[in-house]
């Protein structure tokens, strides 16, 4: 049976950033993903300057022959209320494709890959983890998203019994001149529009020639009907042009602050949407599983040859300090917990402030630019 020193199951940026952070610790750490990178994935797609800092992308280097659209700021409007527009002055985010970036991320790594490979079992023997039984490993990380086998091993049920699932549908396809020119959201404006009942938001975000739409709600009834009369709602408003194609894609994730899944066990770390780590008011979950993946590394680093526990608790005592107490009483979000009868004004009069607009909703709860950034891991 082969063998290996860190088995990462998921190549996306949770496992390709666990990976990379482990580049230089010596270790054998082999990638292991279903789907052939480049691989199709759809996603609103906005990174920050602390996720280029982190990882320490050079931007001049990324954008020769990826897109990487700035981003200034966001206009932000409950359905149906006038916009308000936060320009920041400055790049706050950049628009990306996560076809591109996640392919570039997995193509920095040392690790050796194992891509268009399916996990048919996963089991813990004799104080290592073998994958299909064939490959065992000291340490293993689930980084597969919100369906990853290794999460189900620890006792996720996607799509059963976890509460407070956010439910997304959304498309991203390449606009002709005659559609650039019948969009009317900026490109560096992209658009955010909160639910009348505000349990979720849609948005409208252009990247380069690409426009990406979509629809995300944590209580996904009728979701279809509801992505399909948001995206008519749109077209109406001359927000995105006519002619949006309808074949939306769905995936599902947790927000952090109720997720009630573990981030770890003896010899098995969970990162990104797999430990369920999506912020609980914009739900973006690239941030996190970026730094998840990096803290990941470093624990395995410096924990692989003490006991299996120890290094479990490392790490999980480290995204706990980053990214708060779970599971737990939410955050309360735009209106907390207000009755339901007064969420609508109070939603429409602090969209409509300025002030509030960027300071709050902008900076902290969707650019957490407050919060700095992780230093590149090394892992040695």
């Amino acid at each position: 049976m082969e063998r290996c020193d860190v088995l990462l199951i998921g190549g996306g940026p949770a496992g390709s950033s666990c990976a990379w952070g482990l580049r230089d610790s010596r270790l054998d750490v082999v990638v292991v993903d279903r789907a052939a990178f480049p691989r199709d994935k759809v996603c609103a797609g906005w990174i920050t300057p602390q996720i280029v800092s982190a990882l320490g992308i050079e931007p001049g280097d990324y954008r020769k022959e990826r897109v990487m659209q700035p981003i200034r700021g966001f206009s932000l409007a409950r359905q149906g209320d006038v916009a308000t527009l936060v320009d920041c002055g400055e790049v706050v985010s950049f628009g990306i494709r996560r076809c591109e970036f996640d392919h570039y991320l997995l193509e920095r790594t040392n690790a050796r890959l194992c891509l268009g490979e399916p996990v048919l079992d996963l089991r813990r023997e004799a104080g290592r983890w073998v994958l299909n039984g064939e490959l065992a490993a000291r340490v293993l990380v689930g980084a597969g998203g919100h369906f990853c086998p290794v999460a189900r091993e620890l006792g996720a049920r996607p799509g059963g019994s976890e509460p407070a699932t956010v439910l997304a549908r959304e498309i991203e396809f390449e606009m002709t001149p005659e559609q650039q020119r019948g969009c009317a959201v900026r490109p560096d404006l992209p658009a955010l529009l909160f639910a009348r009942d505000l349990r979720g938001y849609g948005w409208v975000m252009r990247k380069g020639d690409w426009l990406n739409v979509g629809l995300g709600r944590q209580e996904g009834r009728d979701l279809s009907r509801r992505a399909e009369e948001f995206l008519t709602w749109l077209a109406a408003t001359g927000r995105v042009p006519v002619g949006v194609p309808r074949r939306l894609r769905g995936h599902a994730y947790l927000l952090n602050a109720e997720s009630p899944r573990p981030l770890a066990a003896e010899g098995v770390l969970l990162v990104g949407d797999a430990a369920g780590l999506a912020y609980a008011r914009s739900g973006e979950g690239i941030r996190p599983a970026v730094e998840s993946g990096l803290l990941a590394a470093h624990a395995i680093a410096a924990g692989i040859r003490r006991p299996p526990v120890e290094m479990a608790r490392a790490y999980a005592r480290a995204v706990l300090a980053r990214f708060g107490a779970r599971p737990g009483r939410p955050r309360p979000g735009l209106t907390g917990p207000l009755p339901e009868r007064w969420r609508g004004g109070l939603a429409h009069h602090a969209l409509a402030s300025p002030w509030f607009a960027r300071r709050v909703v902008v900076d902290r709860w969707f650019l957490h630019r407050h919060v700095e950034p992780l230093a590149p891991t090394h892992a040695s």
